[in-house]
């Protein structure tokens, strides 16, 4: 497929048109044209030409310095997914047609409309004074450079039976003209051409606000080779390479730090402003930000490979998904204005020919009725709200993979959670000890222990370390299947493990004692014994995170009614962990497809949303209704999971929930107002009531609000927003 930025796409109602066109095209049936991104998808084969003049039909065009200028498909190949805002830098917003509300054409739009309201204006206070016939002529100026497009698409839409809002308004503003309502005609030019304007300028904020977001990738890095330094673009890099990061600049892709240490922003890819500080050997985040110092940084990942170019092909890609409710109302408005068209039709028709009413006034209320029909608030209802709360989310790190998604993370009213790198950090430590030899005890687990990779291994030996015991040297090694370790040490054998390992062991009453509390508190045990008694026991646990049980609570707070935990482990441990965090239930000694039937028992009563770390999670998060993953440093999680938390912790999770309650209220209030002042405009035709300014007020008042309420996603709370760009 070959992807192409389109301009002067003058309203979603408009765009769903264009691609019906271009789909009907040969090679055309897969194509797709965004109007939330302004992106148009078609096959190679496909003939540009006639795509380009489908476009152009409704005033729209290629921007042909985002497709590189390719005119046919053997030029074009090689657009496909080149992709990032950030790599192409940004968006060329030169003036288009009159329906492109990119900057020049907007600001060209504006010109135009205060000069045809200042005609308009002097035509009606110098109307006594001329001759009627220069009164007209001025109208008819402002309705020329305010309504010109709108008025030439319309009369080819009528020409060919086409009816969509150009038809409707052309049909008012002539009807309008030809029984002599000249100020009104005027006025409706006018208004409408402020609608369109109000319209494309709220959504070009919002993907404005979304081409920010997405210009966080550098284009150019300084590679060092050969003992010299040469900027090369990012695409150009190779895994192994190694570049130079200076204070203020970006890091160019995922790498190892090499040499020099800093503090890091990481904002454009968890979202987290707060800096990280980095040192040799550590991990770094293409598109993060080095604060001070040098760094160089061996490259891991081509840049297309990395977390911030997955990042940002997904957050494109989500706002061209659409939902449920964006289909309902596409569907919708393809019966919607015929319908309408009907009704003006009856209402001109019904009252002069069986109730003897005056053919002017009911053509005149006809016309109006035409206005309030056009479908303009109802189309934009949801996709501003949609864009503005993906971008917002984005900025907070969570990355929400289409509108559909958002939708569903605004209704869920279960969570269910793993355990282990999702509610605990999946790194244990040890929790408590009960020792009865202190001088052996530390230096015999650290003498054992200290050549393992095992986790419990790692936890013991943290542990000793801080107490500052020193490792004592094993002349042997044994290890015993499923139980534990064996070892040799000056001469005596020691055993190191759980309960089988030290069976044959006698065990002093304090022991037996102190064992059976740990167990009781959930705690894994790790043992230290030689032939004749136990030296001590370490009670480990997997550390809970520091911020899940107040995300939990504010979970609940924000109108979770459940959160359930499932795991693995054994219930003892589940419960206790349970209880630290506060979830609503928990269920311990789960096998994978166990954590499957609980998510589909949950889904049996109400809608559940299932978290974890995106690996061995992977079937219970496909099996929720909607799959949440701890993303950080997991590709897998990028690739698999419907919503990925960047920041690798719970704490921005309430807030993304809450996000999408917000989103989903936006647009149920967006359509209620569409609808409503359009029902109440049309039930002002039964007593005669309605006027052409009344019913372009109402569609203007409608899309002026629905614009504004969906922006409201993106504005409020809008914090450090030029340090997350």
């Amino acid at each position: 497929m070959l992807e192409f930025r389109v301009k002067g796409l003058s309203c979603a109602n408009c765009s769903r048109e264009l691609e019906q066109k271009i789909q009907k095209l040969e090679h055309g049936e897969g194509s797709t044209l965004s109007y939330n991104t302004g992106k148009l998808k078609v096959d190679e084969h496909i003939s540009l030409a006639e795509v380009e003049q489908i476009l152009r039909s409704d005033g729209a065009y290629i921007d042909q310095s985002y497709a590189g200028g390719a005119s046919h498909p053997e030029h074009a190949g090689h657009h496909h997914r080149h992709s990032h805002a950030g790599e192409n830098g940004a968006h060329d917003h030169s003036a288009g047609d009159g329906h492109d509300h990119s900057h020049g054409s907007t600001n060209r739009m504006k010109v135009l409309l205060i000069a045809a309201a200042a005609v308009f204006v002097l035509a009606i206070g110098l109307q006594q004074f001329i001759p009627d016939v220069a009164a007209i002529a001025m109208y008819l100026f402002s309705i020329a450079i305010s309504g010109y497009v709108t008025f030439m698409k319309g009369l080819r839409n009528l020409a060919r039976f086409k009816f969509n809002i150009d038809t409707l308004m052309t049909i008012a503003l002539i009807g309008a003209v030809l029984i002599g309502e000249w100020k009104e005609a005027t006025l409706v030019a006018i208004l409408f051409g402020l609608n369109e304007l109000l319209e494309g300028m709220g959504m070009e904020k919002a993907r404005r606000s979304m081409e920010s977001l997405l210009q966080v990738a550098p284009k150019e890095a300084v590679l060092i080779a050969g003992g010299r330094e040469r900027v090369v673009p990012i695409s150009s890099l190779e895994i192994r390479d190694i570049v130079l990061v200076r204070a203020g600049e970006k890091i160019p892709s995922d790498g190892t730090v090499i040499a020099g240490s800093s503090s890091v922003n990481e904002a454009a890819i968890t979202g987290e402003s707060l800096p990280v500080d980095k040192a040799e050997g550590q991990p770094v985040f293409g598109g993060s930000i080095n604060n001070e110092g040098v760094l160089q940084v061996r490259i891991d990942k081509a840049y297309k490979d990395s977390s911030l170019a997955k990042i940002l092909h997904l957050v494109e890609e989500a706002q061209e998904t659409k939902t449920p409710t964006e289909l309902f109302i596409n569907r919708f408005a393809k019966y919607y204005t015929p319908l309408i068209l009907a009704v003006a039709i009856l209402v001109v028709l019904v009252p002069p020919l069986l109730l003897g009413g005056d053919w002017k006034t009911w053509l005149y209320q006809g016309l109006a009725v035409l206005i309030v029909g056009c479908p303009c608030a109802l189309i934009l209802s949801s996709p501003i709200a949609l864009v503005s709360g993906i971008t917002r989310n984005a900025r907070n790190g969570i990355l929400v993979k289409g509108g559909v998604f958002l939708e569903q993370l605004g209704k869920i009213d279960t969570l269910a959670f793993d355990k282990t790198g999702t509610l605990t950090l999946g790194e244990p430590h040890v929790e408590q000890t009960a020792v009865y030899d202190k001088e052996r005890f530390y230096s015999i687990a650290a003498g054992i222990e200290k050549t393992s990779s095992h986790p419990l291994a790692k936890a013991v030996m943290k542990h000793v370390e801080k107490v500052g015991a020193a490792a004592a040297e094993p002349e042997d090694i044994r290890t015993l299947s499923g139980q534990g370790i064996e070892a040799r040490i000056d001469g005596r054998t020691y055993y190191l493990g759980n309960e089988k390992s030290v069976e044959s062991v006698p065990k002093s009453q304090a022991a037996r004692k102190d064992i059976e509390r740990l167990k009781a508190e959930g705690l894994t045990l790790v043992i230290v014994a030689d032939e004749h008694g136990i030296l001590g026991v370490f009670g480990i646990a997997d550390e809970i995170r520091p911020e899940s049980a107040e995300t939990v609570a504010a979970l609940h707070r924000s109108g979770i009614r459940r959160t359930v935990m499932l795991t693995g482990d054994h219930q003892r441990t589940a419960e206790k962990v349970a209880a630290a965090v506060g979830v609503t239930s928990c269920y311990g000694g789960l096998l994978p497809e166990q954590k499957v039937e609980k998510i589909k028992e949950l889904a049996s009563d109400g809608q559940v949303a299932m978290i974890g770390d995106g690996i061995n999670d992977a079937p219970a998060l496909a099996s929720a209704g909607l799959g949440i993953a701890m993303g950080k440093g997991t590709d897998s999680a990028i690739e698999t999971a419907d919503i990925v938390l960047m920041q690798d912790h719970l704490g921005k999770l309430p807030e993304a929930i809450s996000i999408g309650k917000k989103v989903n209220r936006i647009i149920k209030a967006n359509i209620a107002l569409a609808l409503g002042l359009k029902l109440i405009a049309l039930l002002l035709t039964i007593p005669g009531l309605l006027t052409l300014w009344i019913a372009i007020l109402s569609d203007m008042g409608a899309t002026i609000i629905v614009t504004l309420l969906s922006l409201t996603v993106l504005l409020d709370r809008k914090r450090r927003a030029e340090t997350r760009i």
